[in-house]
């Protein structure tokens, strides 16, 4: 699990002592809860390859996060498909003392 920051502390906190409520209406909740249903429903099978290399990478990834390799690759599709998916810059390496 990753650790979480300050903010998201004082959240967790609030919500644990019962200062936070909700203001959402009852319709307002059974709506996100449909599409909460909605988005989980999974109703078609995948089949793909991948290299060994790229799998065993995957499971390693997943394992860190806690998840399972499937809902690991689910949720990177997910993300594409939807646009959210943000790719990071690659690692600058340290900087090389001896050029000039």
């Amino acid at each position: 699990m990753s650790q979480i920051d300050v903010y998201e502390l004082e959240i967790l906190n609030a919500f644990e002592s019962g200062q936070l409520k909700s203001i959402a209406s009852k319709s307002e909740l059974a709506k996100f809860k449909a599409a909460a249903r909605a988005s989980a429903i999974k109703d078609k099978r995948v089949n793909i390859r991948l290299s060994s290399v790229d799998l065993t990478d995957i499971q390693v990834r997943a394992m860190e996060e806690g998840v399972p390799y499937q809902t690991l690759i689910t949720s990177v599709l997910h993300k594409y498909v939807n646009g959210k998916l943000v790719e990071r810059s690659p690692k600058s390496s340290k900087p090389d003392s001896t050029k000039t």
